[in-house]
């Protein structure tokens, strides 16, 4: 799965687009502490988090993970919308909890179907 088969996904809501859409995405990444983030986040990787803001981009750039997605209703600042758009840096959201958000684009990336997931879990990424 690509990053721009991502946003036709409509599962969640696009932030900033980046300037990637064929970027491949190999696996997903949760974690909220930086320090542990920027030590063991995964190259193009999807990182699912609730910290929206600069030191996130700097990390996820540190990492050379694909895209970040924000969960829980977690926004990005200010700060951290404009570095993304300078950057081209993919930003996503949803309301929904990190860990259903991150089961169903797992699913999504390595099998293809993230319907499943929604089925079982009662989650709507």
């Amino acid at each position: 799965m690509t990053i721009g088969e991502l946003q036709k996904l409509n599962i969640l809501e696009v932030v900033n687009a980046g300037e990637e859409p064929e970027r491949e995405l190999k696996g997903v990444f949760c974690c909220d502490l930086l320090s542990v983030a920027m030590g063991r986040g995964q190259e193009d990787a999807v990182w699912v988090t609730v910290m929206g803001n600069i030191n996130t981009l700097a990390v996820m750039s540190l990492t050379d993970m694909a895209c970040i997605v924000l969960a829980e209703g977690a926004v990005m600042d200010e700060a951290g919308m404009t570095k993304a758009r300078q950057q081209g840096i993919p930003v996503f959201r949803t309301e929904n909890p990190i860990f259903e958000t991150a089961l169903l684009l797992y699913r999504w990336i390595k099998e293809g179907n993230g319907a499943a997931v929604t089925e079982n879990t009662g989650a709507e990424v």
